[in-house]
């Protein structure tokens, strides 16, 4: 299994083709068969992971599974403190209302790239970098919630998927994942457990399993065994009717005509 950490520049597609002659991950990793998990829009940039793994991708893209994704946000303006805790509550962005979220105003904008493009400026208005964690996966969703609360983005950079940081990856750049990484995270999210945290069992104790006649491990109580108690009821003496099954049937008094 391969398992791969791009920094995507801005401007590239999170797929391996376009037919309108796009950037695509294609023009930064050479690996064949290995696939993105979720999305980072077109004009986005930052980490997006790769891998051949399939169970482990669709866990990873399955909103449900909540994995947290970070990322520094620039935007217009310098958000109130009302702002930055109706993020945090969840924010109504027309088509749906956002979960909870982790929202921090960083003091200083962070140590990052310059961007391809800049961003737009003006003189009058100052820009501001947030922080945010969400594990939803709505649609555009930071850009959304930001424009909710009256403070566009400006410049959106994914930096963190879970545990794995984009740390000293240049743009374009890719690195694949260390085996204490890979493992960390498959034991998180994948469908399965790691090797050494499953128990396998024999065809044969499966069997006893699924027929119910496994003995019990060490330590296990005595398996009790349900015995029916005996009947102490007795049929009264000179009963016309037998026991079920006996054989013996109630005698018949003699036949009478009907009158007419």
């Amino acid at each position: 299994m391969r398992y791969v950490l791009l920094n995507k520049p801005f401007e590239v597609l999170t797929q391996f083709t376009d037919e309108n002659g796009r950037a695509t991950l294609k023009d930064f990793v050479p690996i064949p068969k290995i696939y993105p998990v979720g999305r980072l829009d077109f004009d986005s940039e930052g980490l997006v992971l790769l891998t051949d793994d399939k169970p482990l991708q669709h866990r990873l893209s399955e909103p449900r599974f909540k994995v947290p994704k970070t990322y520094w946000v620039q935007v217009e303006g310098v958000p109130t403190e009302e702002a930055i805790a109706t993020l945090r509550r969840g924010v109504d962005i027309k088509t749906s209302f956002t979960a909870p979220a982790e929202v921090e105003l960083l003091p200083e904008p962070p140590a990052i790239w310059e961007r391809a493009k800049p961003i737009r400026f003006r003189a009058n208005i100052p820009t501001s970098w947030l922080q945010i964690t969400i594990s939803q996966g709505i649609n555009r969703q930071v850009r959304k919630m930001t424009a909710a609360v009256g403070f566009p983005t400006l410049r959106l950079v994914r930096v963190k998927i879970a545990h794995l940081e984009v740390e000293n990856l240049a743009p374009g750049q890719w690195r694949e994942l260390t085996a204490p990484e890979a493992a960390k995270l498959k034991a998180a999210f994948s469908a399965t457990k790691m090797p050494a945290e499953r128990q396998v069992q024999s065809k044969e104790a499966k069997s006893k399993t699924a027929s119910g006649l496994a003995a019990p491990g060490p330590g296990a109580p005595a398996r009790k065994t349900f015995k029916p108690a005996s009947s102490s009821f007795k049929r009264p003496a000179g009963s016309d009717q037998g026991p079920k099954g006996s054989g013996d049937r109630p005698k018949r008094g003699p036949k009478t005509s009907r009158p007419r």
